[in-house]
Parts: C-alpha cells; sequence; structure tokens
C-alpha cells in the first residue's frame, strides 16, 4: 500500500515542475520582493535598513530631474524605437531564412544570432572602432578622405549622434532568442496550409504572411514579443561604453537601469535604486500586457 502510495506521489506533476518552481522563487521572485522591501527603505548596503516609507518614489518623483526628463524618456524612446523596428527585422530575417536550403539557413542563422550573445560591451568596442572621433574612425576616415570634410565629427561626445548610433547598435544585436523562436515556428508551419491556399485563390506571399504565417505562429510572436520588450526595458550600459565610461554628454541614452545602476553601485542608495526598479517593473508589466493584447490567445 505504501509502495503504490509513493509510486502515485512520484508520478504527480507537482514533481516535474518542482524544479522550475524552486528556481523561479529563488531567482525572479525572491529578488523582486525583496527590491520591493528595500524600496520603502534607506539602505547603504552596509547597515541595517530604515524604514522611509514612500520618501524614496516621493522624491524619485518631486525631485530627481535625471531621472524624470532623461532616464524615463530615453527608456521610452528607445523602446518604443529599437522594439518594434527590432521585432519586424526578426520576423522579417526568419521569415526570409525559412525559404532558403538547410545548410545555407544554419550558416545565416548563425551569423544573424551571434551579435545578440556577444553583449553589450563587446559590441560597443566593435562600434566604437567605426565612430570613433579620429581620423582613424571608419566613418571620419570616409568623410574627411572621400567627402572633404574638414575636421572629425565627435560622433561619440556628441548628444545629438550617441542616442541615434546606441539605437543602430541596439538593432544589430537585438536578434536574439525570439528571432530563433520565430524561425522555428515559421519552420514548423504545415506546408499543406500553403498548398491548400493556393488553390483556393491566395496569389501572393504576402497574403500568405497574413493569413497563413502570423496566425499559425502567434505564440512564438508573442514570446518574441515579450523577450523584446524585457529587453529593450532592461538595456543599459550601452551609451556608456560607446562614450568611453562615466556618464554620457548631457545623459544621452541614459536608461532607467543605468539610473538604477548609478544609485545603487555607485552611490549605494540601495533603497532608492530599488524605488526605481520596481516603477521599471510596473512599466514593463504594462508594455507586456499589450503585447498580450496583441499576440495572446482569446478564449
Amino acid at each position: 500500500m505504501y509502495e503504490k502510495g509513493w509510486k502515485k506521489h512520484l508520478q504527480s506533476p507537482y514533481l516535474f515542475i518542482a524544479p522550475y518552481a524552486l528556481l523561479f522563487v529563488l531567482i525572479i521572485a525572491t529578488p523582486v520582493l525583496v527590491a520591493m522591501v528595500l524600496s520603502f527603505t534607506s539602505f547603504n548596503t552596509i547597515e541595517t535598513p530604515v524604514f522611509i516609507g514612500l520618501k524614496n518614489y516621493v522624491d524619485i518623483f518631486t525631485g530627481d530631474t535625471v531621472f524624470l526628463q532623461h532616464a524615463v524618456s530615453n527608456t521610452i524612446l528607445f523602446s518604443v524605437i529599437v522594439g518594434p523596428i527590432g521585432y519586424m527585422m526578426a520576423f522579417f530575417l526568419a521569415w526570409m531564412l525559412a525559404q532558403v536550403p538547410h545548410r545555407a539557413r544554419t550558416i545565416y542563422a548563425v551569423i544573424i544570432y551571434s551579435p545578440s550573445i556577444t553583449g553589450a560591451i563587446m559590441m560597443a568596442n566593435v562600434w566604437r572602432i567605426i565612430f570613433s572621433g579620429d581620423e582613424a574612425g571608419y566613418i571620419n576616415y570616409i568623410l574627411i578622405n572621400w567627402f572633404g570634410a574638414d575636421s572629425p565629427v565627435q560622433f561619440l561626445q556628441d548628444a545629438d549622434y550617441l542616442f541615434p548610433i546606441m539605437i543602430i547598435v541596439s538593432l544589430w544585436g537585438s536578434m536574439g532568442l525570439g528571432f530563433l523562436a520565430m524561425l522555428a515556428g515559421i519552420l514548423n508551419i504545415d506546408r499543406s496550409l500553403y498548398e491548400a491556399a493556393a488553390i483556393d485563390g491566395m496569389k501572393n506571399r504576402w497574403q500568405e504572411i497574413f493569413y497563413i504565417t502570423i496566425p499559425s505562429i502567434k505564440p512564438q510572436m508573442l514570446f518574441s514579443a515579450v523577450m523584446s520588450i524585457i529587453g529593450t526595458f532592461n538595456a543599459a550600459g550601452l551609451a556608456q561604453a560607446l562614450a568611453g565610461g562615466g556618464v554620457p554628454p548631457q545623459y544621452a541614452g541614459w536608461l532607467i537601469v543605468d539610473h538604477a545602476n548609478d544609485f545603487g553601485f555607485t552611490r549605494f542608495e540601495m533603497g532608492y535604486a530599488s524605488a526605481v526598479t520596481v516603477i521599471l517593473l510596473i512599466i514593463v508589466l504594462l508594455f507586456n500586457k499589450i503585447a498580450y493584447r496583441l499576440f495572446g490567445e482569446r478564449g
């Protein structure tokens, strides 16, 4: 009797999800809860946290001009540009790769995916050579020797140039897991659907995309949208790496995570930094809600 009960217990679905549940609690849920608690305290990472109520949030919205004027606006603008454009690029690159032979597709997929795993610092080092502010920089070399420019342009020290360059670099490295998920989804679509559509009078590839491909890979598109939102809102350090370290000129490209890192690990005001991350979490949840509305299954 005991043996049967033990075997039944081993077959329980809860046993199979236990490893994931444990990791979720330890790696995701616990840090989020700790950040929420610390956001109501004054904590310098050494002494015991002191409860101060909503003071951190009041200070953020009433006295932190850098957060309101630069971090929030830069983050939203960055996410609105890089997120949708990178998302559309991922879909169309995945769709185009699905049309080529298997061996060539594998090579192209590795090439497209590889920038996303190099990290922001490595990407910045590559692009700093291209936009270097001396005559050795590729862009400045072309401007001076081909177009007769008088002097090198300080691309990475000019706020007007730094943020657009940061967007270009981010798009270059945005083909990550979402791109692979959509590629896998497209490759697994039943080909008979396209054959039936052609028999019924479907005339071109655009109709195939909108009436067959996109509806068939909605789960992958939802996953890609969520990953894109999380990736763009969690971006940090790129503007600093491009500018050579420190605060970028006129806070160009200064994002919310940069702001949290500055207060948490430079000024050691961990309670204030936690409040910043809680605000970021709320913003991400709102955008994720929009993604579920667009791509989630209804009913």
